[in-house]
């Protein structure tokens, strides 16, 4: 197996049109910043599985259902009667900007235990990758460490997406305790500009450089949003813009297939992360950018992934002239 992640599964409601009286019309779609990581990473010719519980519910069925669909090991999925799967409601702006509110108070993913993590997963996998939504609240943020130790110990590569959700902390100073540590164990970080900025108050490159200097992060992906990416390894940095011209029409789950798309590539090279040169680094996060920008073209996360075909595509047409 390529790639293990734990976190969470849940169900994104997002509108799909507004009565008079400003009320949403909602569509259940499958996502959780995990799932579609793998989702990506499954499409893109990798094996992957998750670790994580959902509700002994409907649409714990349901996500279950989905991702054996996309050939994403479920074994290690939990589901507990006493919880519910959760629900994530997801609102849109003009430009397909999305903000989140939970019903997580608990969600099925906070209450993963220790004591449930299959660790069997982990001694089949290449890449151990996490979130910091599972570092929020107990149990959970003790199953993640206690995972994330084991991975170390196996010599696993470990991967971390900060994925800030404000609403889901306490408060500012928990967020940043909980990513720091997550960014801490990690050999591989994808972290947006905005984060970088909530951590630091720096640039996407300089906050690059404080990962590789002061954190042992092996490789940095700094996304960008519609600008691209700055990518960061010892070996040297660089930048990739977003393809011009795509019509958003929902932005979920974009940095996560960033993530994953990255990853499939990484994983093809059969190189430590430190050792890929900056032109690789720019092939890959060319893939990486073009997948996620045709995933902002509809709807949804898990759901949202292309085919690797029409990236290849859109990759012959912005870059002619690159190697692929």
């Amino acid at each position: 197996m390529d790639v293990v992640a734990l976190g969470e599964l849940l169900i994104d409601f997002a509108p799909v049109s507004t009565n008079a009286a400003g009320y949403p019309t909602l569509a259940a779609q499958p996502g959780g910043a995990p799932g579609n990581f793998l989702a990506a990473l499954q499409a893109y010719g990798c094996t992957t599985a998750l670790i994580g519980k959902v509700g002994a519910d409907r649409f714990g069925d349901l996500l279950k259902a989905t991702l054996a669909e996309k050939g994403i090991e479920t074994r290690g999925i939990l589901a507990d009667p006493a919880v519910f799967t959760t629900l994530a409601f997801v609102t849109l702006d003009a430009t397909g900007n999305r903000a989140f509110s939970f019903a997580r108070k608990p969600g099925a993913d906070t209450c993963l235990r220790a004591d449930e993590v299959d660790l069997t997963l982990i001694d089949e996998a290449r890449v151990f990758h996490f979130g910091s939504l599972s570092l929020t609240d107990e149990p959970a943020r003790a199953a993640t460490q206690k995972a994330v130790a084991y991975a170390k110990e196996k010599g696993r590569l470990i991967s971390f997406d900060p994925n800030l959700r404000k609403p889901l902390w306490p408060g500012e100073a928990a967020a940043k305790e909980q990513i720091e540590w997550g960014l801490r164990q990690a050999d591989i970080v994808k972290i947006s500009d905005e984060e970088i900025a909530f951590l630091w108050g720096l640039s996407p490159a300089e906050g690059a450089q404080k990962l590789l200097t002061e954190y042992g992060v092996q490789l940095v992906y700094a996304t960008l949003g519609p600008r691209g990416c700055h990518f960061a390894n010892r070996q040297g940095s660089g930048e990739v813009a977003s393809p011009a011209g795509i019509r958003v029409a929902d932005t979920t789950g974009a940095g996560d297939i960033f993530g994953g798309s990255a990853m499939s590539r990484l994983l093809r090279t059969g190189k430590a992360p430190d050792e890929l040169s900056p032109e690789e680094l720019r092939a890959i996060t060319r893939f990486a950018c073009c997948a996620a920008s045709l995933s902002t073209q509809t709807h949804g996360g898990i759901d949202s992934v292309p085919e690797e075909r029409l990236v290849h595509d859109m990759l012959r047409t912005r870059f002619p002239f690159e190697p692929m």
